[in-house]
Parts: C-alpha cells; structure tokens; sequence
C-alpha cells in the first residue's frame, strides 16, 4: 500500500481530469496555488493547503458529471475529510473553508465580477453569495483569514500555458506536515 504522500504524487502525476470549466488540469491549478502561496511568502501550512485544497476532486468520482447534473459536489469536506488523518488542522480547515471563502468573498461586486463563468457557475451550485449572518459566523473560524488568502490564490491559479513545478518539488514539504 502507498503512503500518503506517495498516493497524493501518484495522484497529481496521473490524473490528467481538466479543471471543471477551465483550460487546465486540476493538478496544474493546484500546483499553480501553491506557487502563488509561496510567492505571498506564506507560511508552508499554507503553502501545503493551497497545494491540497482541490484533493477532493481526485477522491470524487467524477466531479464534471456533478457539474453537468448541477449537484454540488462538496468537495472541500471529502478532500478535508481524507486528508485530516494525515495532515494538522491549521492545513485542514483553510481546505474545509475555500469555498465558503468564495461565497464571503463573493459579496463583494469587484470580486464576483472577476471570478470566472466556471467558478460563477460552481458558486451557484455551492449555495451562491453568502449572506451577512453567515458571513460573521464564517469570520469566527480560527483559520478563517488562511481561508480568504488561499481563495484569492485559487481564483489567481487558472493560468493556460503557465511554467509550473512537478508535484515532486513538493515531497519535502509534504513529507514535513505529515502528522
């Protein structure tokens, strides 16, 4: 049997799935957060969360059939689910909260008219724009600004064509965030 990080590189290396909506594949935009979470000089738990935070979609059957059916497939908690036996909270709960981020963040006009159709129509499917009740509930979670920064690199980390690492320049920070 693999162990998890062999699994997460396997999984990265050979899943070849198009980002739902997007030109690229779901590996090429995780790595692509995870880049943009270095470059923010951000801390390597959220480096490690950014490059983590889609695993869901590789756990989950087939994540484009859900888009097609309009079933959100909630993928932050069945990749926050498989992956907390593995991986300390402060990786976790920015991984659990990305995508209620989107739907905080998406009160903002500026930011809902960034977001691209794919993830408009994916905000749709997750409940839409959160309202303000919910959005002082989402601001009492400890990890809740970890969140908001790793949604800003997700939204960045759409770019076609974009030099990126391999998955494998990220083992030794996976391997070191291994619980």
């Amino acid at each position: 049997m693999l162990n998890i990080i062999d699994q997460i590189v396997f999984h990265f290396s050979n899943n070849k799935s198009l980002y739902i909506g997007e030109g690229l594949t779901i590996s090429e935009h995780m790595i692509q957060t995870a880049m943009l979470a270095e470059k923010n000089k951000c801390s390597d738990d959220l480096i490690c969360a950014s490059l983590l935070h889609d695993y869901g979609h590789f756990v989950i059957e087939n994540p484009n059939q859900l888009v097609s059916d309009k079933i959100d497939g909630r993928h932050e908690i069945i990749g926050a689910n498989y992956l907390k036996n593995f991986f300390h909270n402060k990786i976790i709960e920015p991984i659990l909260l990305h995508v209620e981020a989107k739907k905080y963040l998406a009160r903002n006009k500026k930011y809902y008219n960034n977001l691209s159709d794919a993830s408009k129509i994916s905000l749709k499917l997750q409940g839409g724009i959160m309202n303000e009740i919910d959005a002082k509930k989402f601001e009492q979670n400890k990890n809740y600004e970890n969140a908001i920064k790793l949604r800003r690199f997700d939204e960045g980390a759409k770019q076609k064509n974009l030099k990126i690492k391999k998955i494998e320049d990220y083992k030794v920070l996976l391997n070191s965030k291994v619980i």
